[in-house]
């Protein structure tokens, strides 16, 4: 059970020794100065109204009536109704043993247990490589996914191939215009056409590979030849760098499937025959302005005057009839271009039923690439996009991952090449990383001079009373509420923003206090503050893919 559980079970005990209502909730936080406690919550004042008290008359009996428990020294009154904790700190020392006995398993949790996601990131259009932003959204999205695992969601992760429609037909035919061009054949590119190198090199490997000029084909079967074998190639470019990324999904769905299927014919009568849909000027409209609520102003087109189905008719058919198929909860993270499609979206998926809480959408914002704080543009082949591949191959992935992971997905990154690639304390990876390899490092050093380390359930813990210790097997503490509340939030940064305070402090404590020494109680009890701090770090960073190296 959770530290903070473990405190609200005391607050419940007191409010009914006191013969007061529980609270629905026990929301706790970490005060920013020591002298206000380890933790603070603010249930009295919330329990008020129902209570019918004033808020400091129910903390006053929550400290009267708080049953004796081994994790608090003492609760105090502060302010017009926050509840203070204080922990005992022998109990914060002896609780390494248990952090140290979860091992790889610290941090988990059964707060989604039973829940089934479908979670869509990346989904990058077939039309050309991965990009700087596809990068964000792969470790915003893996990391997302990792997070909701760890608490016991079943979560299938999904990249949805846009190969039908305007863009594929463009870029077929930019396709085909480059495999004439290849064989000498005067061809122009299309005026709505893909420029980039790569399809000249793709073209190039067509050719190697046997492919012709199809001539005696219809244009339609040109296209359609041209495309598929592009969309394929492409897509193989963009798993393989995805790959190399740490990333794999276990769905690739594709919009040409969903067309095949004839879904979005079946969707738009289903929505005409529940009378959510009405035919003007020769095309079908889906009612979505009778649904304000979720922010829809106006009318959506489901069916073009033309007779084709529109990008949104088919992303309902997709959502309704297979997204959420043995699904509860729906999450995709799209693009900052995005934003106009999410309220229309909400508005289908709760006119057929679904609840609203169900389908969510993450807008990833667009990322600025610099290096030593001044604008870089590094793409030879595709010159006004920087291409994921080549961060990777100037960065790595360790670092491509936790720096995009240092923001909210929905603010602007600056991504600074210079420093992602410094080994230095500028740098968040190279810092976070440093404290694991520095701990191994002490273990070697202690194998070496043939000291013996104990088991952890056999070490004694007591002599841990420096002030410093304290506070960093207080932060350790907090690894399990960080990890829930990220996961709650859909807000991966909060796991790498508090590993860099957790390296901090290690780092800090490391410089004024020897571990290897003469004292063997307090020794083995720093290598036990030592190992656990190793454990948080690897399953802090393991929920992020990022690695953990034994030295650096």
């Amino acid at each position: 059970m959770r530290l903070t559980d473990r405190l609200t079970d005391g607050v419940r005990t007191a409010l009914a020794k006191a013969g007061l209502p529980e609270p629905d909730a026990c929301a706790w936080e970490v005060p920013r100065q020591a002298e206000h406690g380890d933790y603070a919550t603010n249930a009295p004042m919330i329990l008020a109204r129902v209570a019918k008290r004033a808020p400091r008359q129910i903390a006053d009996l929550v400290v009267k009536h708080f049953p004796p428990m081994p994790e608090v020294e003492r609760i105090e009154v502060a302010g017009p109704g926050f509840l203070n904790v204080f922990l005992a700190p022998a109990w914060c020392a002896g609780a390494l043993t248990e952090i140290l006995g979860e091992g790889v398993t610290y941090g988990r949790g059964e707060s989604q247990a039973g829940r089934r996601i479908r979670l869509e990131f990346v989904s990058a259009n077939p039309t050309g490589p991965l990009v700087i932003v596809n990068g964000r959204a792969a470790a915003v999205g893996d990391a997302l996914a990792r997070l909701l695992r760890s608490q016991g969601a079943s979560v299938a992760t999904e990249f949805y191939i846009n190969d039908a429609g305007n863009q594929f037909e463009a870029l077929a035919r930019s396709f085909e215009a480059r495999v004439k061009q290849e064989f000498g054949v005067p061809a122009a590119l299309p005026e709505n056409g893909y420029p980039g190198e790569y399809l000249i090199d793709l073209a190039k490997t067509y050719r190697a590979e046997g492919g012709g000029l199809r001539e005696g084909a219809s244009e339609a079967e040109r296209l359609e030849h041209f495309g598929r074998y592009a969309v394929r190639r492409i897509v193989e470019g963009q798993r393989r760098t995805l790959r190399e990324y740490g990333v794999e999904f276990d769905v690739w769905s594709s919009e040409h499937d969903v067309r095949e299927q004839h879904l979005p014919e079946r969707v738009l009568a289903e929505l005409a025959s529940r009378g959510l849909s009405y035919e003007q000027d020769g095309a079908l409209w889906f009612r979505s302005s009778e649904h304000e609520e979720v922010g829809d102003d106006k009318d959506r087109v489901l069916r073009r005057s033309s007779g084709g189905v529109t990008y949104f008719g088919v992303d309902v058919a997709y959502h309704h009839y297979v997204k959420f198929a043995g699904t509860d909860r729906v999450i995709n993270l799209l693009g900052p271009d995005h934003h106009g499609y999410v309220a229309r979206m909400r508005a289908a998926m709760q006119a057929l039923g679904h609840p609203p809480e169900a389908f969510e959408v993450l807008i990833v914002q667009l990322v600025t690439l610099l290096r030593d704080g001044q604008p870089v543009r590094m793409s030879k082949r595709r010159g006004e996009f920087v291409l994921m591949e080549e961060l990777l191959e100037e960065v790595g992935r360790d670092a491509a991952r936790f720096t995009f992971l240092t923001r909210r997905h929905d603010s602007p990154l600056e991504f600074d090449l210079a420093v992602a690639t410094r080994q230095s304390n500028e740098n968040p990876v190279y810092y976070v990383q440093y404290a694991h390899a520095r701990i191994r490092s002490i273990f070697r050093q202690a194998a070496e001079q043939g000291i013996a380390v104990a088991r952890a359930a056999d070490v004694d813990t007591s002599p841990l009373v420096e002030p410093a210790e304290l506070a960093l097997i207080k932060l350790l503490l907090q690894f399990p509420e960080i990890v829930g509340g990220a996961t709650r939030a859909l807000e991966p940064h909060r796991v790498a923003y508090w590993l860099q305070e957790l390296a901090a402090a290690f780092h800090g404590w490391y410089r004024n206090h020897r571990v290897i020494q003469d004292d063997a109680r307090l020794m083995q009890a720093r290598m036990a503050l030592c190992a656990a701090v190793d454990t948080v770090i690897r399953n802090g960073l393991e929920l992020l893919g990022v690695g953990a190296p034994e030295s650096m």
